[in-house]
Parts: C-alpha cells; sequence; structure tokens
C-alpha cells in the first residue's frame, strides 16, 4: 500500500513539473522535447522501481514518439515490460502497479508485456510492430533485455529487407491516399499525411536495413519544423490531435515567432516537400537494391553498368542520369541540359549529379540563350516524368537561382479548397498537363511557358491576373522570348480565365456571347485564331492542374463549344438567330410527360449523375426542381436550364451526399406534390438546415450582380456565394418572387463556391428596364443573407 502512495505522490510531483515546463516561453522546440522527454523518463523509472523488486527479469522500454525522443505535449506513451519472468501472474501483477499511476494521469497509454521471444516473434509477423521495435529504447530494469530483442528485431529486418521494404512501401502509399500530401494541404495532417512525421520514421526504418542512409541538413531541419509545429499545435489547442485545422494556424505562427498563418502553412508546405522528396530518393534506391538482388540470384552475377550518352556532358546508367566525366561545370546550361534529358528520357537524376550542379551553381545569364530556354521548354515538354527533375532541382534551390521572382511562390499556400497545389507546384503542374496538348497549337513553347507563367501574380496585393501581367513583361525577356512572344504570353496570363468564366455563365446560344470572347481576344501577334487555340488548351491544363472540381465533362463540354462557336466567329460564321434547342433537346421535351405534366429522368456515367426534368414552364419551376434535389439530399455541381414555347427543360449534375440517388419516380413524385401544393417544400428544407447547419464558420458576404451587354436577348444576373442546401431554391424563390421569368441559367460549383448566372425576361420575354433589374437584384440579395 506504501508503495502505491508513494507512486501518487510521485505521479503528482511529476504533473506539476510538466505542467511548469510546458508553460516555459523560454523553451521551446527540440530542447523542450528534450528536457520532457528526461522528465518523463525519470517519472517511469520511479514507477518502475515502486513496483518491481526484481529488476534483473523485467525491463521498462519505449517505442513511439518517446522512444524516439520525440515526444509532443499530447503524445502518447508506449511502452513495452519485457519479462524473464516465470510467474506470469506476478508479472500481471507488476505491471499493473505500473500501469495504474499512469492510467490515473492525464497522459493517454499503449503498453503491452512481452517475452523477448514475443516481442521478436511480432516484429517477424507484423510489420507495423517491427518499426515501432526499430525504435525501441529502454527506460528501466535490465538494459541487457531490451538490447537483446533490438538486435534481434534489427538483424531481422536487414535479413528481410527486400521482403518487408515493398510491404512498408505499400503502407506509404495507401497513407498517402487516406491522408493526401503535407505540401499540398490547407489542413495537413502533420503525422500521417504524405511528408509528415511518420515519413521520419519509415526514412530510418530504410536506414536500419542498410539499404540507403538517412539524408542529412535540409531533412533533418524539415522534420524539426513539423515536430515543432506538432508541439505548438497541442499546446494551443490543448488537444493531441495532429491535424493543423485552419483556425488554430494564425495562433500558433504567432507562438513561433512567425508573421501570419500563411508563413506557418508555408514553412509546413515546404517541409513536407523536403521529407517527400528524401522518402521519394530512398525508395529509388530501395528499388533499385531490390532490382539488383534479383538479377543476381537470377543471373548469378551482377551485371557491370553502361553509360550510355544522352546529351553533351550527360549520361545514363542504370536508369539514372549523371554527369559525364568530362562533362564542363562552367557550362551554364548543362543544368538544364541533364534536367531534359533525364525528363525526356524518364530517368531519375542522381542526388550526387544534382549537388554536383547546384555547388557549381552557373548563372543562366539574362537574358537566356537560345540553348537554355530550349532546354527549359524541353523540360516542361516531357511531361509528367518531369516532375521529378523539377522537384530535385527545386530542393536544391535551383529554380530560385534561374528564375527571377521563383522563391516568393515557393510552397505559397492557395485558399480555395478546389485547389489541391500550392502556387509553384500548380505551375508546374499546368505546365506538364499542357506537354499532352502541344499538339493542338501552332506554338507548343508559347504554351507550355504560358501555363508555367499564368499565375505568377498570386500572393501580391490586387488581381493576380494583372499583377501576373506585369510580371510576365520582365519575366519573358529575361528568359530569352522577343517582344511579340512576350506579348503572347502576357496575353495568355490576360485571358486564362476568360473561357472557362465565359463558358459557365453566359448563355453559349446568344451571339453576344461569343462577341464578347472575339472582342476579349482581340489582336495577337500570332492572329485570333492560333491565340484562341493557345487559351484553349491552357485552359484545360489550368484546371486539370487545378483538381477535379475544376475539369469535369460538363465543364469541358461548354468549353469545346464555346471555343467551337468562337472560330465559327473568327470566320464570320456566327448565326444572329434566336437560339433553339438541339434534336436531341427537343425529343427530350417531346416525350411524355405523365399526367401531372413532368417528367424525371436520373442517368450515372463515370461516376457523375444527372437529372433531367422536362415540364411545362411554370413561375418558380427552377426553385421548385432544385428544392427537392436538396430535400433528396443531392448537391447540386452544374445545371443547365432552357425553355422553349412553354416548355422547360433542365439538366442537373449532382452528387448525391451518401450512397445512390433516389429513383426517378420518387423524385417525380416530389416536384408532383409540390406541384399540387402537397407537399411544404420550404417547411421541409428549412427543417433540413436546422439540422444539418451546425457550424460557427463565417463566410464572405453573397455578391449578386446585373453583368451589362453580356445579352442581346436577356439580362444576366450573377449570384456569387458560399454553397449550401437549399441556395438555388431560395434564389429561384426570390426571382420567381421579384416577377421575372428565367429564360435560361448556367449553374456552376466549384468545390464550395457557387457562381450562378441566369438569363432573366419580363413575362412576356423581354428585358428589364434598369429599376426593375436593381429590384430584382435586391431581392435575391435579401434571400441569401
Amino acid at each position: 500500500m506504501s508503495n502505491r502512495i508513494e507512486a501518487t505522490q510521485r505521479t503528482a510531483s511529476f504533473l506539476e513539473a510538466r505542467s511548469a515546463l510546458l508553460k516555459e516561453t523560454d523553451l521551446k522546440g527540440a530542447a523542450r522535447r528534450v528536457a520532457y522527454g528526461e522528465l518523463v523518463d525519470q517519472w517511469l523509472r520511479e514507477l518502475f522501481e515502486l513496483a518491481n523488486s526484481q529488476a534483473d527479469c523485467l525491463a521498462l522500454a519505449a517505442v513511439g514518439a518517446l522512444g524516439r525522443r520525440e515526444l509532443a505535449p499530447g503524445s502518447d506513451l508506449d511502452l513495452v515490460l519485457l519479462s524473464t519472468h516465470k510467474d506470469t501472474k506476478g508479472t500481471a501483477a507488476i505491471a499493473d502497479a505500473l500501469w495504474y499511476p499512469i492510467w490515473d494521469s492525464p497522459l493517454a497509454l499503449d503498453h503491452s508485456v512481452r517475452t523477448p521471444e514475443q516481442a521478436t516473434e511480432i516484429a517477424r509477423t507484423d510489420i507495423k510492430a517491427a518499426i515501432g521495435l526499430l525504435d525501441l529504447r529502454h527506460i528501466a530494469g535490465n538494459a541487457d533485455l531490451t538490447a537483446g530483442v533490438k538486435e534481434n528485431v534489427l538483424a531481422y529486418w536487414r535479413q528481410s529487407a527486400v521482403k518487408v521494404l515493398p510491404e512498408l512501401k505499400q503502407l506509404g502509399v495507401r497513407r498517402c491516399e487516406q491522408f493526401g500530401e503535407v505540401a499540398s494541404l490547407l489542413e495537413p495532417d502533420l503525422k500521417e499525411s504524405y511528408g509528415g512525421i511518420r515519413e521520419a520514421t519509415v526514412l530510418r526504418a530504410i536506414a536500419a536495413s542498410w539499404i540507403s542512409d538517412i539524408p542529412r541538413g535540409s531533412f533533418e531541419l524539415a522534420h524539426q519544423q513539423l515536430l515543432d509545429v506538432r508541439d505548438e499545435l497541442h499546446l494551443v489547442t490543448a488537444r493531441s490531435s495532429d491535424r493543423l485545422v485552419l483556425q488554430e494556424q494564425e495562433a500558433i505562427a504567432q507562438t513561433l515567432g512567425l508573421a501570419s498563418a500563411d508563413d506557418l502553412l508555408r514553412s509546413v508546405c515546404a517541409a513536407g516537400r523536403t521529407i517527400a522528396y528524401a522518402l521519394d530518393v530512398a525508395w529509388y534506391r530501395v528499388d533499385q537494391e531490390v532490382q539488383a538482388r534479383a538479377d543476381k540470384k537470377f543471373f548469378g552475377s551482377k551485371k557491370e553498368p553502361v553509360r550510355t550518352p544522352l546529351a553533351n556532358g550527360v549520361v545514363e546508367v542504370n536508369g539514372e542520369v549523371v554527369l559525364a566525366r568530362d562533362a564542363d561545370l562552367s557550362d551554364p546550361v548543362l543544368g538544364l541540359r541533364a534536367g531534359a534529358a533525364a525528363a525526356q528520357g524518364d530517368f531519375r537524376l542522381a542526388p550526387a549529379t544534382v549537388e554536383r550542379i547546384a555547388a557549381a551553381s552557373p548563372d543562366l545569364g539574362v537574358p537566356w540563350s537560345r540553348s537554355a530556354r530550349e532546354e527549359f521548354v524541353s523540360l516542361l515538354g516531357a511531361g509528367p516524368a518531369a516532375l521529378a527533375v523539377w522537384e530535385a532541382f527545386d530542393q536544391a534551390g535551383l529554380w530560385s537561382n534561374w528564375i527571377d521572382g521563383w522563391e516568393r511562390l515557393r510552397a505559397l499556400p492557395q485558399h480555395n479548397p478546389v485547389h489541391r497545389f500550392t502556387v509553384d507546384r500548380h505551375l508546374v503542374e499546368a505546365a506538364l498537363q499542357a506537354a499532352a496538348l502541344t499538339r493542338r497549337v501552332h506554338r507548343p513553347d508559347l504554351l507550355l511557358v504560358g501555363a508555367f507563367l499564368h499565375d505568377v501574380g498570386k500572393g501580391l496585393p490586387g488581381d493576380h491576373t494583372q499583377r501576373g501581367m506585369e510580371l510576365i513583361k520582365t519575366m519573358a525577356p529575361a528568359m530569352g522570348f522577343d517582344h511579340d512572344d512576350t506579348d503572347v504570353l502576357v496575353d495568355l496570363c490576360r485571358h486564362h480565365l476568360l473561357l472557362p468564366d465565359t463558358a459557365t455563365r453566359r448563355d453559349l446560344e446568344d451571339p453576344a456571347t461569343v462577341a464578347g470572347v472575339i472582342s476579349a481576344l482581340g489582336d495577337s501577334a500570332i492572329g485570333s485564331a492560333q491565340m484562341l487555340d493557345l487559351v484553349a488548351a491552357l485552359t484545360e491544363a489550368d484546371a486539370k492542374a487545378t483538381g477535379p472540381a475544376a475539369w469535369s465533362d460538363w465543364r469541358a463540354g461548354l468549353i469545346k463549344e464555346l471555343v467551337q462557336r468562337t472560330h465559327q466567329g473568327l470566320r464570320g460564321e456566327v448565326s444572329e438567330r434566336e437560339p433553339e434547342l438541339t434534336t436531341a433537346e427537343l425529343d427530350l421535351m417531346e416525350r411524355d410527360w405523365g399526367s401531372a405534366g413532368v417528367s424525371v429522368e436520373v442517368t450515372e456515367r463515370n461516376s457523375i449523375w444527372r437529372v433531367i426534368v422536362v415540364a411545362q414552364d411554370r413561375p418558380g419551376l427552377m426553385a421548385d426542381v432544385a428544392g427537392v434535389l436538396s430535400m433528396n439530399r443531392l448537391a447540386v455541381r452544374a445545371a443547365s436550364l432552357r425553355t422553349d414555347d412553354h416548355r422547360a427543360l433542365q439538366i442537373w449534375t449532382v452528387q448525391p451526399t451518401y450512397g445512390d440517388p433516389p429513383g426517378a419516380e420518387r423524385l417525380r413524385e416530389d416536384l408532383v406534390r409540390v406541384f399540387e401544393n402537397r407537399l411544404d417544400l420550404p417547411a421541409r428544407l428549412k427543417q433540413r438546415e436546422e439540422a444539418y447547419s451546425n457550424s460557427t464558420t463565417s463566410f464572405a458576404s453573397p455578391v449578386v450582380e446585373v453583368i451589362s451587354g453580356a445579352s442581346q436577348r436577356a439580362n444576366v444576373l450573377e449570384v456569387r456565394a458560399h454553397d449550401g442546401p437549399a441556395l438555388l431554391h431560395r434564389i429561384g424563390l426570390a426571382i420567381a418572387n421579384a416577377g421575372v421569368t428565367v429564360q435560361s441559367a448556367q449553374v456552376s460549383t466549384m468545390g464550395s463556391e457557387a457562381v450562378d448566372v441566369f438569363y432573366i425576361t419580363n413575362a412576356q420575354g423581354k428585358t428589364l428596364p434598369q429599376a426593375e433589374l436593381d429590384v430584382v437584384a435586391a431581392t435575391v440579395q435579401a434571400a441569401l443573407i
């Protein structure tokens, strides 16, 4: 009993010391982790001594964060009690005496009791347990027991490396699929996201196999950076979560002495990229070794490497690009030439080669030579194979040395959920996506470089397109482009949002839409038709680099149609007739509407669901359909609404909140009940909104604008708002209450942001005077507040 009381007192003293240590403002980072770890070690040794009088038979060891001396304020204690004691009941009693004081403390405990043989056997059968035991660290008791287990686990790990390491790699792939990448997330999991703290453990496991070393320098700094951020995250939130949520980033930035949350996120992204790159290199070495051992087993001897020349001063050896023995390190283009050769051949740049190029650090000069510019374009033109080369040069700081202003863009976060990458990675990804589209344009070099530069204005005050145009006026000549080519690159930046904004917000049937695009393109040094092709290819590359929400079949179809119509307009073939329904649309509208005058179809293609509604046009029809979709938990991603001779055709692209969407008959029945006033739709939607709306997050106020001159036959009303349940229902109801008619509409949702455009007229199909338009806009605005 006295030992239990003593353990309680020692625990109370430990918790008091722990609280004081974690409150010390002058103690941070690695120094605090060391001090905290030593404090925990001392407490555990005291508990062990009080619980155990037979230290020769037992050993207390740590794994996990405590074993690695990386204990964060909210970390669990991962402990293993090793025992050779024959009295299992006695061992269990000792374990209970050791664990109970920890359970009574605020610290979480993950524990096990094993014999040395059991611990070694678990490492042989469970790869996660094996990785943990590689970090086994002695705390108290018989140190020989701990050392013996660690020695046996290491021996097994090295002996079985070619078998266990590929399995470990697959665990990382699955983790990346689940948690994403630290380098590209606005709210990364500092531990589990790829490039996070977990990867440092994986690198140690690879190094323990003796196949690849742990990189030093920048990797260790990046690892410590993430550990520092996690420590502050635990302290600021008073929780053990490792997810760096947006609302906590400002406070954490302040505790780390950073100017803003953006600076914090940028440092985290950069650290994640450094760690991910180090791990990618390590896995490449593992793959090489696994293949070499397989070849030796099959062929009986190791194959002699063959040096294959690729370019001046550049050769390939065993799938890696290295510098030739006589390479001229003073050649300013050598680095770009080696990178382009590696990317074009889908080879990896040897890390030692990158280091040699970076050490020589030749200046490309201003302007770049034609050779430098062509090698740069060749690198981008290799497509996805260029990414590994780009990342290698980026980690060595070469791009910041070669391209003026690039350092400002490195790891620059984008606070837009549609974007999956930081600004610099997005620009590179856009160029690599553009590589697949070069056959569509007459100047593939301008397409590739235009994609690479189109967003360089981000992160600066003001409109990013305007700032980007200003920057390109100096960046393009520095890269060696002449005056005319520079003008084209500036225009590509100017117009990179022209087609998606027009296609998703304007009626393509309206002649004013095509006229507006032609007017915006203006006169180009390469001709309007070629400029249109460049802008179209850039639009696709930009959207694909942004993320899935930015490039769907629906969006691609709209942009393709707009480009075709604009080419017709440039040839003088634009029709001034009123828009007519297509044959397919007429076929839908002429089908049997059923007894209630409404027909509904639900189709699915490539996981994209479409709800097609044909009905007699009536005031508020759009609001009713949108409301029924929302009531059935269908989130609207896009919509196209058309009317003709009192008939309405509505094609809605939807995404079920969960599961599959309801059938067409269910949706039709709900619509009929609404039409016949047997279903109080507003009340049902209000109930659903109240049930699911528990967020306290504030969003930017919605914007409702009348777009002048966008159509010759209707007024154009544009609504930009945060998406939410029944948003379209509220908009449609407000428009109907204002006494106007929706002739057509283009609805677009990207991530959580909606941009909806409505072509409206009065009941007679005529445009509205400005005073009435102002009333409509105010009515819609009021409905959204």
